[in-house]
């Protein structure tokens, strides 16, 4: 039936295929070495652990897509978490796959060599100018460490040029073609991928969409075009780039939070509702709880607020003293806490003012209610008035009231009001009600401040009548049973033996979504100085590097260092990039055109894509107030690597002419001859497999401010 062989005709970059292959190599080759935890893989490391285990975390540095990635790794190579990731240079045991561990972050490194040169490409650069720009990501020290670990860096640099490259595609191909926004679609969801990796991908897609909105109302103003079809374009614009990143955005979250259903250390930070969600954990304490809150239920009050730690509404029998150390006075009555544990004098009884004994069946406390809480191990009355609370003296005391017959009578009426509540029932519920309780002769809220009380308090939290409502003015009920004993001897002891049945609670993915979403964007680490820390100042000149790991016993050590020539190199460029971009504007305006519009609007695409990639990238660190380091500039300095090469050909092109031009090629060879030796005698600290001596580490420490380290002496000086 064949009448001719069958023949298949590829075309193959061998460039391209020669520079995948080096990339494969620095970044693949002996990737178990070093055998031991190296920086931040102790970080990450406890992240992959939980995810193997299923077990729920928050992690306010980024979104999960990060974490799910190096978690995949661990997951191919049989990883089963039960590593404990205690310090930095602890041996790996026998049994965990380090290159399992490492693989996904390498693998990400190693494309960015290639990708780099794809999107040289599409600038319009020269493919020997492409070769520049991937030939200094390829001989990058500081890429090369950062890929090589259980680390992110490598996979967020991937999405970030991943997402440039296929938006240049989408905007090169000709406009009649529709098979072209495939390309924009995988534009939208690098970007989306890069935003779930970490919340610095965020400023890259604000500059995708920010040059993709220039092109739309460059092609609104086109004539040539119907109206028709510059609807459709811009419709195919906003889904690709708003409305599919969005939901792969949500997508991240929902694999996230289905994957980790298991109750975990991080579990208190997050509402009881989302806790009783999990396995384990608070859904075992609460299990068949009574669902609404009735006069003469025993329940325990969780504050919603969540710094600087969760807590509950608590008292004990110690009294305020009598004057504190300012000089102020007190009530001298009992004290009202709030607790970071689980206690049985966190327990409270709500009572129906002025009756004594609980109806039957239980009357159900509804929004706007009046009640009484009264603590279920001393008895006393939760009660407020107008004295100023111990560490907060604009806000209201709060007290087990004790009657001292000194003309201070009981204030101890609160108002519940459910913020939540739902449109078809009022009724107060547990665990799923927020409320306010509102002191009715005052009309002050019940609030954690949040601030520690002295040794008098047992450094516990206070709790105050705000006079304006704050956020941490929201309580909800954790743990909650009907009680059933009148007497104080035989309640104590029901409080501290309580009985659950086996039932399950749920809530909607949505609400954990927003819920752990506003958890990971307000609760921040406290900021804490590191020796290796740095500023963004200091990222420019490298004015500091890191340890990443010392061999135990030689002077074999890694450090992430970048290659220095190269480091200048991009400085340099950016420089000379924003001088001639200022030269030409100026010559522009008063009406001298140096180069063609189609070498100009090149020549603007470079400063967007590059320029604008390193701003993004770094202009934000300036604002943040959080600990810093080196690794953080390495997707700006990628732009820049982008651009030294295209501005060196378009000088070449359009600046130099004659002897100069020769000049500038010989120039530029030695220059690379100077990048690649530069590369090659940082190796030893990048790939950390050689021992030095300690001539040899300080021929290395080229600027005072690195921190190299010798094994047999103290740091070189």
């Amino acid at each position: 039936m064949l009448q001719h062989p069958l023949v298949v005709t590829a075309r193959v970059d061998l460039l391209l295929l020669l520079l995948t292959l080096l990339s494969l190599w620095t970044r693949l080759s002996q990737l178990t070495y070093p055998n031991a935890v190296v920086f931040d893989e102790v970080y990450y490391g406890q992240f992959v652990s939980l995810y193997t285990k299923r077990i729920f975390f928050v992690d306010d540095s980024g979104p999960p897509l990060g974490h799910m990635i190096l978690a995949s790794g661990a997951y191919i190579g049989g990883f089963d978490g039960n590593f404990t990731w205690n310090k930095i240079g602890a041996e790996y045991p026998a049994g965990v796959s380090v290159a399992g561990l490492r693989l996904l972050p390498a693998l990400s490194g190693s494309l960015c060599v290639p990708l780099v040169y794809l999107l040289s490409l599409e600038l319009h650069p020269s493919h020997l100018s492409a070769v520049g720009s991937a030939l200094l990501l390829l001989l990058e020290n500081a890429l090369i460490v950062q890929s090589r670990f259980m680390l992110l860096e490598s996979v967020l640099i991937f999405f970030i040029l991943l997402t440039s490259y296929c938006y240049l595609r989408f905007h090169n191909s000709p406009c009649c073609s529709w098979s072209r926004y495939s390309w924009l679609l995988l534009s939208g969801a690098a970007a989306s991928a890069a935003v779930g990796v970490k919340y610095t991908g965020l400023f890259s897609y604000l500059l995708l969409v920010a040059v993709a909105s220039l092109h739309t109302w460059r092609l609104i103003g086109d004539k040539t075009l119907s109206h028709l079809n510059v609807f459709l374009q811009c419709v195919g614009r906003v889904l690709c780039l708003l409305f599919i990143p969005c939901v792969l955005y949500v997508f991240w979250f929902f694999l996230h939070l289905s994957i980790l259903n298991r109750s975990g250390p991080h579990d208190q930070l997050m509402s009881p509702a989302f806790q009783a969600s999990l396995e384990g954990g608070l859904s075992r304490i609460t299990r068949g709880q009574p669902l609404e809150v009735a006069y003469g239920s025993q329940v325990t009050l969780r504050s919603s607020a969540s710094l600087p730690l969760p807590c509950w509404l608590h008292s004990h029998k110690a009294n305020y003293p009598v004057r504190y150390e300012s000089g102020r006075g007190s009530s001298h009555q009992q004290q009202v806490t709030c607790y970071p544990y689980k206690d049985v004098n966190n327990w409270w009884i709500i009572k129906e003012p002025g009756r004594l004994k609980v109806s039957s069946p239980p009357r159900v406390v509804r929004h706007g209610d009046v009640v009484q809480l009264v603590h279920g191990m001393t008895s006393r009355f939760l009660n407020s008035h107008d004295v100023a609370a111990p560490m907060s003296p604009h806000a209201q005391e709060v007290s087990g009231y004790i009657d001292f017959n000194v003309s201070m009578p009981t204030q101890n009426l609160w108002r519940v009001e459910i913020t939540n509540r739902d449109s078809e029932s009022e009724a107060w519920k547990t665990i799923m009600s927020e409320v306010r309780l509102v002191h009715v002769n005052t009309s002050a809220f019940l609030a954690c401040t949040g601030v520690y009380l002295p040794d008098w308090g047992f450094h516990q939290l206070e709790i105050a009548a705000e006079k304006t409502l704050k956020s941490s003015s929201g309580w909800s009920v954790e743990e909650h049973r009907y009680g059933t004993s009148q007497e104080q001897k035989e309640r104590e002891a029901e409080l501290h033996s309580p009985a659950y049945i086996d039932v399950n609670r749920k809530i909607s993915f949505w609400a954990k979504f927003v819920e752990l979403q506003w958890k990971m964007l307000s609760v921040k680490q406290e900021r804490t100085e590191h020796k290796y820390s740095s500023t963004p100042l200091e990222w420019i000149t490298m004015e500091t590097n890191i340890v990443y790991w010392l061999h135990p016993s030689t002077n074999a050590q890694i450090h992430l260092i970048g290659n220095p020539v190269s480091w200048c190199l991009a400085h340099l460029s950016l420089l000379i990039y924003m001088v001639l971009a200022a030269v030409y504007l100026l010559r522009r305006r008063r009406g001298f055109k140096d180069m063609p519009d189609e070498v100009w609007d090149h020549f603007q695409t470079l400063g967007c894509v590059c320029v604008g990639g390193w701003l993004v990238n770094f202009a934000p660190f300036l604002l943040m107030d959080k600990t810093l380091f080196l690794y953080h500039y390495l997707p700006a300095l990628c732009g820049l690597h982008l651009l030294s090469p295209a501005l060196l050909e378009h000088a070449h092109t359009h600046l130099l002419r004659g002897t100069l031009r020769s000049g500038a090629r010989v120039c530029t060879l030695l220059l690379f001859v100077i990048v690649f030796k530069s590369y090659h005698n940082f190796c030893p600290l990048t790939f950390g497999r050689m021992e030095l001596s300690a001539k040899e580490l300080q021929d290395l420490k080229w600027k005072k401010a690195w921190d190299i380290l010798c094994r047999m002496n103290r740091p070189v000086t």
